[in-house]
């Protein structure tokens, strides 16, 4: 009967190159590992190795025993990691990125809860816009919204993400509150993007689409300043539910055309592509899917292979 240790003697001797290096490289005699050999190839019936006084010479059939039964090793090799994993307490340093507005306002309670569980961890929170490259900048899973195209790395759905529209109660004031979505058009709107120029947005009601042209004094392609925008009067703003929901709830922001939202795509965890996930990865996921669940977001905990074209940052 076949026993994996002299399997696993023989890939150690062919990846060393000699019985001595392989003997040393395991910790065992010599002899050993000749006998370990030498029971392996009468097991399979077969000369696996020519060795000589002064050379190590493996066979035809000793370098396609290798390199298929090295799967093999290489399968129970994981596996045994991934236990050791499953039974260890997630702890060190998880680098996460999320647009800023997400991150500040709606991710916080996350990982505070994340770093009570586990007491062995630590968080570095990088806010940004920007899409960065994770592998090229360190970080261990980020939050992307939108539509990811395909890439090489890993994703995680938590479900669907949208945009309200808000404004300041002042600003309501000053303008009054429209009634339908054409009365934007009527309105100061902060505008998510580069220019004031040629902005229309896309609103989804109950009746179907409808797009209207919107114009404002002020544009941000970032989301904290739109909402500052908003907040301090300038006009009415697209702000994404899970954020604005604390803005309204402390009244600087209230919300208008209740009916309408404008889509945004869906709401992912991504992260580099690669055999093995931390513990503590692992955990921050499992974490984020249970919470967004719970909020009554969550549409999928499926597995997503292949998203979001990286850039450098």
């Amino acid at each position: 009967m076949l026993d994996l240790n002299d399997i696993m003697v023989f890939a150690r001797v062919i990846e060393a190159g000699s019985f001595t290096a392989a003997a040393r490289l395991l910790g065992m005699p010599k002899t050993t590992v000749s006998r370990r050999i030498a029971a392996l190839e009468r097991e399979v019936g077969v000369r696996l190795l020519q060795r000589t006084t002064r050379s190590l010479n493996v066979t035809d059939a000793g370098r396609l025993y290798y390199e298929e039964s090295n799967k093999a090793l290489r399968t129970i090799e994981d596996a045994n990691l991934r236990l050791a994993e499953a039974r260890a307490e997630p702890s060190g340093t998880i680098r996460i990125s999320a647009p800023v507005g997400f991150g500040g306002h709606f991710l916080s309670d996350a990982i505070f809860d994340f770093l009570t569980t586990y007491p062995k961890t630590n968080v570095e929170l990088r806010l940004t816009d920007d899409r960065l490259n994770l592998v090229e900048n360190g970080i261990d899973l980020a939050f992307r919204t939108g539509t990811l195209p395909d890439s090489t790395l890993m994703a995680r759905k938590l479900g669907s993400t949208h945009r309200i529209l808000c404004a300041s109660p002042n600003y309501l004031a000053r303008h009054g509150v429209p009634v339908v979505p054409a009365d934007l058009t009527r309105h100061h709107c902060v505008i998510p993007g580069p220019s004031t120029a040629n902005a229309h947005w896309l609103l989804e009601g109950s009746h179907g689409s409808e797009t209207v042209t919107v114009s404002g004094r002020f544009a941000a392609n970032e989301m904290q300043a739109v909402i500052a925008a908003a907040i301090a009067g300038y006009g009415i703003a697209q702000v994404p539910h899970q954020v604005a929901e604390a803005f309204i709830k402390d009244r600087r922001l209230s919300r208008v055309l209740d009916d309408y939202t404008t889509a945004v795509g869906g709401l992912y965890v991504v992260y580099p592509s690669g055999r093995h996930l931390s513990p503590m990865v692992k955990a921050f996921i499992e974490l984020a899917v249970e919470r967004w669940s719970a909020a009554g977001i969550s549409e999928s905990d499926e597995a997503v292979v292949g998203i979001e074209p990286e850039q450098s940052g």
